[in-house]
């Protein structure tokens, strides 16, 4: 039985966990259940996959991974990683438009808590979403399609609309990516670099001046970036984003070239990134915003550094999906991967919290937060919306847990 999440700082709260091995098995028991939670891969910090009911876990469910190629488009079922299906999808000629850091996280539960990677075109993993399949609660069936009333609602839907069974993916054709990482760029330097590639990333410890590396993930067929470049030395050797960390466990660097699923992730599927001895917070500011947001950082490093492994900063396209992170705006995302020690992030957590409050910093759902209720509902135009249609579809309440009943008062 799963009793906490991969971190560890969660135990759950659950009665016990279902691992139903049919779509009709899940639809009998949803439809007997009064309280249940769906239950990705555990990579949340955050309360949201808890439950004083029953948990299901999706892993046994038949893998399903069928390709569209007139419409392009892959119909995924939810149980399944992301590196479970991106190397089939590039044997077909197919990619992703983007990927999240690591690829061992479930399709569904990446989607449903607005997860990400970087780009100033790449949208969240969730706005590749088409279609989604799921089972409500009266244990039937449902699909919502893209362009449907409710479609915007029910995709970062943070698991309050049913189990879903089964998601829809827009498709491109596939392409290749060079990555390289440079070392040593300043604070200032950081709007540039980040609209310099693909996809970007900036990694601080908070602890000296400006930016420790810069993870540069370029189309392999664009001109290879200089030796020297804003100020930045090109590595000589592979590196890990946290100081010390053996880099056999990061996806290829130096330039070489490599299929998109190899590339866009930090990590590889075939390591574990870590043991997860680490709790991690998200924020995510208009991008506009972003100088301004890490200046205000730098001045409380003093307070964050101690609790602070590696910070992670990347951009992200704005989209129309009701409780995206980025959700209306063009955003940047500021990560913080912190020590596994509660009593020290949790001052850190709130010191970085009053920081970023002038710049409407929205939370990532599925990390370590402390944002009020209030001011969270201030954040997401359309939470009023959503609280309305979960009642729509959940009246009674049994895909719902004490965090949403925090965040989502009905």
């Amino acid at each position: 039985m799963v009793t906490a999440n991969w971190a560890g700082n969660v135990v759950f709260s659950s009665r016990a966990v279902h691992h139903p091995t049919s779509v009709a098995e899940l639809q009998e028991l949803v439809a007997g259940g009064d309280r249940l939670r769906a239950l990705g891969t555990g990579h949340s910090f955050s309360r949201i996959a808890d439950t004083t009911g029953d948990q299901v876990s999706l892993a046994r469910l038949p893998p399903v991974l069928e390709i569209d190629r007139e419409a392009a488009t892959a119909t995924v079922s939810a149980g399944l990683r992301y590196g479970e299906i991106t190397g089939r999808l590039h044997e077909a000629g197919f990619a992703l438009p983007n990927l999240g850091s690591l690829p061992h996280i479930a399709v569904a539960g990446a989607c449903a808590t607005g997860t990400h990677g970087s780009g100033h075109a790449n949208g969240t993993l969730a706005t590749a979403v088409s279609a989604v399949e799921l089972v409500g609660a009266d244990g039937e069936r449902r699909a919502v399609h893209r362009g449907d009333p409710e479609f915007d609602g029910s995709v970062v839907a943070l698991g309050a609309l049913g189990i879903v069974t089964a998601l829809s993916l827009d498709l491109r054709p596939a392409f290749g990516i060079r990555q390289w990482v440079y070392e040593g760029l300043a604070l200032d330097d950081a709007e540039e670099a980040l609209a310099a590639a693909y996809s970007v990333s900036l990694f601080t410890r908070w602890a000296g001046a400006g930016f420790e590396q810069v993870w540069l993930k370029q189309r392999d067929t664009d001109p290879e970036p200089p030796a020297r470049w804003l100020g930045a030395t090109r590595a000589p050797a592979p590196l890990h984003m946290v100081p010390g960390v053996d880099p056999q466990h990061c996806t290829p660097q130096l330039g070489e070239p490599g299929p998109w699923h190899e590339r866009l992730p930090h990590f590889r599927l075939a390591f574990t990134p870590s043991s997860g001895d680490e709790l991690q917070s998200e924020y995510f500011v208009p991008r506009a915003a972003l100088p301004d947001a890490l200046r205000a950082v730098d001045r409380v490093r003093n307070r964050v550094a101690p609790a602070l492994q590696v910070s992670e900063i990347r951009t992200v396209a704005a989209d129309d999906l009701w409780l995206s992170p980025a959700e209306g705006r063009e955003t940047a995302a500021l990560h913080f991967t912190w020590v596994p020690d509660t009593g020290v992030v949790l001052p850190a957590v709130a010191a970085l919290e009053s920081a970023l409050e002038p710049f409407g910093t929205r939370p990532h759902w599925g990390k370590v937060f402390g944002t009020a209720p209030a001011t969270v509902a201030s954040l997401w135009p359309r939470l009023a919306d959503f609280a309305a249609l979960t009642h729509r579809h959940d009246p009674a309440g049994k895909f719902r847990n004490a965090m949403l009943d925090r965040y989502l008062p009905r």
